[in-house]
C-alpha cells in the first residue's frame, strides 16, 4: 500500500526584525503589507492549505493580518501571547503559561470568529507544564517540538531543546507530563521536519544547496514511513529593511550566548531576505507539488489521519 504523503507548511507571525536583531511594531507593519501578501499569493499559486501561528502581539497590533488568510482556507493557530525573550514557555510557571495561552487563543478567536487549537511555542521554547497549560487553556495540537534537530544552542532555551534528540518523528499523542514523550494524553504532538539541522526557511535561505539534498531526504522519509513534512517559515524574512541602518541588539549579557544568538547568528538570518527567499522557498513548493504531496494546514492533517475525531 502505498503511504499518503503530506506536507505542512507552517508559519510563525510577528513583529521581530532580523534585520535589527529586536522585535519592532514597523516591522509588524511591513509583514502586514509586504510579507503577508507575497506569501499568501505564493500559496495560492499553488493552492497550498496552511497554518499561521500568530503572537497575540501583533494581532491585536494589526487585527487584518489574522483575517487577511482566512479566505484562503488556512488556518489561524496561536504563537503565543509574546515573543519576547522573558515570556518564553520554558521559563515561565504554570499559571503563568496558562494565562498567556488563554489570552492569546480568546484575541485570536474574537479576531478570526474560529476556534484555535493549534500552538507553536515562539522560538519553540517549552517545558514539562507546557502539555498540562495546553490542554488546560483549550488547545488540541503542538508544534514546538523539532525532532532530532541539532542547533539548539544557537537560540535561547538550548539545553531544554536537549530533549528533541529523542523525540519521536512521526506524530504522536503526548504524555500528560512532556510534550518530548509518547503517551495517552489528549495533545497531539506534530513535530517540525528535521536532520540534524533543522528543515525550515532560515536554513533555506542561508544554505539553499544543503536544504535541496535535505528536502530529498524529507520525501524519501515521507514516502517509507509517512512522517509529514512539517516545514516552518515567518512572513518577516519576506521583507527588506536594509535600506535602514543596521544595529544589532544585544539579547543576552553573557558573551558565549551574545556571540552564538546574537552576533553570529544575526549576520547568518539576513542572507536572502525579502524577494529573494520568496523565490527560493517556491522552488521547495513546486518539489513537493511535483512529487504530488498533499497541502494541508496541521488541523486537517489530524483531521485526515484520525488523531482529531
Amino acid at each position: 500500500m502505498t503511504m499518503k504523503k503530506y506536507c505542512l507548511l507552517s508559519n510563525d507571525v510577528e513583529t521581530t526584525s532580523i534585520w535589527h536583531n529586536t522585535l519592532r511594531d514597523e516591522t509588524g507593519y511591513k509583514v502586514l503589507k509586504e510579507g503577508m501578501p507575497l506569501l499568501l499569493d505564493l500559496y495560492a499559486k499553488y493552492d497550498v492549505k496552511s497554518t499561521f501561528f500568530f503572537t497575540g502581539y501583533i494581532a491585536n497590533l494589526y487585527p487584518e493580518i489574522v483575517k487577511m488568510v482566512q479566505p484562503y482556507g488556512h488556518e489561524v493557530g496561536s504563537h503565543g501571547l509574546s515573543h519576547e525573550k522573558e515570556d518564553g514557555f520554558d521559563i515561565m510557571p504554570l499559571d503563568r503559561q496558562i494565562q498567556h495561552l488563554k489570552e492569546s487563543k480568546k484575541i485570536l478567536e474574537d479576531i478570526s470568529g474560529e476556534e484555535v487549537i493549534s500552538f507553536r511555542a515562539p522560538a519553540l521554547r517549552v517545558n514539562n507544564d507546557t502539555a498540562i497549560a495546553l490542554i488546560e487553556a483549550g488547545y488540541k495540537i503542538d508544534s514546538s517540538v523539532a525532532s532530532q534537530r541539532f542547533d539548539m544552542f544557537m537560540s535561547f532555551g538550548g539545553v531544554k531543546k536537549l530533549n528533541w534528540l529523542t523525540a519521536p518523528r512521526l506524530p504522536y499523542r503526548t504524555s500528560s507530563k512532556s510534550l518530548f514523550k509518547k503517551g495517552d494524553g489528549a495533545l497531539i504532538e506534530v513535530p517540525l521536519s528535521a536532520s540534524l539541522i533543522p528543515y525550515l526557511s532560515t536554513t533555506m535561505r542561508i544554505f539553499p544547496r544543503l536544504t535541496a539534498i535535505q528536502r530529498r531526504i524529507m520525501a524519501y522519509e515521507a514516502k517509507k514511513t509517512g512522517k509529514p513534512i512539517v516545514f516552518d517559515t515567518h512572513p518577516n524574512e519576506f521583507i527588506d529593511e536594509s535600506n535602514e541602518e543596521r544595529k544589532i541588539h544585544k539579547r543576552s549579557s553573557n558573551p558565549v550566548a551574545i556571540f552564538l544568538q546574537d552576533t553570529l547568528r544575526s549576520k547568518l538570518k539576513v542572507k536572502n531576505l525579502g524577494p529573494k527567499g520568496v523565490k527560493i522557498y517556491e522552488k521547495e513548493i513546486r518539489y513537493f507539488d511535483q512529487k504530488q504531496f498533499e497541502f494541508c494546514n496541521i488541523k486537517d492533517y489530524c483531521l485526515k489521519t484520525g488523531f482529531l475525531q
